[in-house]
């Protein structure tokens, strides 16, 4: 098959490119030149803010890089015609439990794990302004007006073009440009000897996905017809806990330290992140599993080893916006040990 991408080139596209031609089809990547041209693929060079100069003529055409309506009805109207079927990559942010976390929603928890009947968010406005402002400034195909349930609309409803919905997960990986390893490999490469979470985010289980995996997927659906109308959920099973995740971290680095629970009066001011943590996003990836029969390429704890590895040896030009205050940290943990009446052990080695 022929299968034209928009976002071929960024940190999941780049790997479905590679699923794609490891498959044995045809991937022809629509992007300006900046970056990706050693991948196994077809070229098309243009600007995605001007699809109608892409000049596609393919099976079908993948994209990575809807946020808003308006990209999403752009989108649309340049492939009429050009492909037979689309495949948008969403979000798991699209459901009522996201909203309910960040507290732009009302009522009763939602049930978990989520699946594609889950409800969905009620209030358009995912994220704060100022949380999309900072995410443009790394993610430059971002909307002001960002929301993946209008992309959604606009991809499904269309009456002349069948689409394909993907629900990602939060994606771990070699070439993650938010680094979220980050919080741990800091504290684990400086030497610390505990690592301090609030209880309840510790406790907190969300979606994830290892991004080779993820790419499996996504090349999945574009590939079967049998997605066609479908809208699929992607993530590993089972979720883990923020705890349960940073242990598997710890392991694959083989530290030693203690990771640390504390009750949140008590947690210091910079490792208190906003949000209901008794709103779980743990979902369920049943539907894909069982409608196109995806299975995970590589196991999850190969995949931790080699995002580790990744980061370690890729360090990023500048740290990210990952809180850290060692002093803060220590003054909480001693402070810890001395309520329990226990000798706490030196912060670092």
């Amino acid at each position: 098959m022929r299968i034209f991408l928009i976002g071929g080139t960024g940190f999941i596209g780049s790997q479905v490119v590679r699923r794609l031609a490891a498959k044995g089809h045809e991937a022809i990547v629509f992007h300006r030149g900046n970056r990706g041209m050693d991948l196994p693929c077809e070229h098309a060079l243009g600007d995605w803010r001007n699809l109608q100069s892409a000049r596609v003529k393919a099976d079908v055409a993948v994209n990575m890089i809807l946020s808003s309506a308006k990209q999403a009805g752009e989108f649309m109207s340049a492939m009429r015609g050009a492909v037979g079927r689309v495949v948008a990559a969403s979000s798991m942010d699209v459901y009522r439990a996201c909203g309910i976390f960040h507290g732009s929603e009302n009522g009763e928890l939602q049930a978990t794990p989520l699946t594609e009947k889950s409800e969905l968010r009620t209030n358009m406005q995912t994220y704060p302004k100022e949380l999309i402002d900072r995410l443009r400034t790394t993610i430059p195909w971002l909307d002001e007006e960002y929301d993946k349930i209008p992309v959604e609309r606009a991809v499904l409803e269309d009456r002349e073009l069948p689409g394909t919905i993907l629900r990602l997960p939060m994606v771990y990986g070699p070439g993650d440009y938010l680094r979220r390893f980050y919080p741990m490999l800091k504290r684990i490469d400086d030497g610390r000897k505990f690592i301090l979470f609030e209880e309840g985010a510790s406790n907190w289980k969300s979606p994830r996905g290892y991004v080779e995996n993820v790419a499996e997927a996504i090349a999945l659906a574009a590939t079967d017809e049998r997605a066609a109308g479908m809208t699929f959920n992607v993530c590993e099973q089972p979720a883990f806990s923020e705890m349960e995740w940073a242990r598997k971290i710890a392991q694959a680095s083989s530290w030693d330290g203690e990771l640390v629970a504390m009750p949140r009066h008590t947690t210091p001011t910079h490792l208190i992140f906003p949000g209901n943590h008794a709103q779980h996003w743990e979902a369920s990836s049943e539907l894909i599993r069982d409608t196109l029969g995806y299975r995970e390429a590589i196991p999850i704890d190969e995949g931790i080893r080699r995002t580790i590895e990744w980061d370690r040896a890729n360090p990023a030009s500048q740290p990210p916006p990952y809180p850290i205050d060692y002093a803060a940290e220590d003054a909480a943990f001693q402070l810890l040990f001395q309520t329990n009446n226990m000798e706490a052990p030196p912060a670092v080695s």
